[in-house]
């Protein structure tokens, strides 16, 4: 099964709609979606690898738009929508410790969150809500999210068919590890804050 949703999903990235749906994930997982674009960068990259700087910046300016998405739900739509993403990702009990640690770290817990597998909706979210400054929040948000997809995409451009040859014959284990880090993300959210 997992073969077949990687060949569907590989086919899916050569198609005329990728980059929208690209774009769509992308900016969707920055304020309330839970799959991360990498789920499309990685296939897209891998079938047209003379493209990964025009998927990277589709994932970083989508991302990026997404995350002002989630300030603005922070800042003037808490209780009815950030509210309930929060209580989602079980990031409700530790809300006032996180507020006094974001306080002071806040720019830097942005950029943690958009460079790793961290819930970075939480924490954009967390951003308006606290009213962090728009603009240390979107120039942290565009150094953190466009190191990460640049990163990414240069990797599999640059190693591309080695790479797609690795994944496929660890598809199994790949996935495990993409699972890992995913829901170790969450648990983050729950435990750290």
């Amino acid at each position: 099964m997992l073969r077949r949703l990687y060949d569907w999903t590989m086919s899916l990235a050569a198609t005329r709609h990728a980059e929208k749906a690209l774009a769509g994930v992308s900016f969707v997982e920055s304020s309330f979606f839970p799959i991360p674009p990498d789920v499309l960068l990685i296939p897209m990259v891998l079938s047209e690898r003379r493209k990964w700087i025009r998927y990277a910046l589709i994932c970083t300016v989508s991302s990026v738009i997404g995350a002002l998405l989630g300030y603005l739900i922070g800042a003037f739509l808490f209780e009815v929508i950030g509210q309930p993403i929060l209580e989602l990702y079980d990031a409700q009990e530790s809300f006032a410790r996180m507020q006094g640690w974001y306080a002071s770290w806040g720019g830097w817990g942005v950029l943690f969150a958009a460079i790793t597998p961290f819930p970075y909706k939480v924490l954009t979210i967390f951003s308006g809500f606290v009213g962090m400054n728009i603009v240390s929040f979107i120039i942290v948000s565009i150094i953190g999210r466009g190191l990460r997809f640049f990163l990414v995409s240069w990797l599999l451009y640059h190693f591309g068919a080695p790479i797609r040859a690795f994944i496929e014959r660890n598809l199994g284990l790949l996935f495990t590890l993409f699972m890992v880090l995913l829901v170790g993300g969450f648990v983050a959210v729950k435990y750290l804050f």
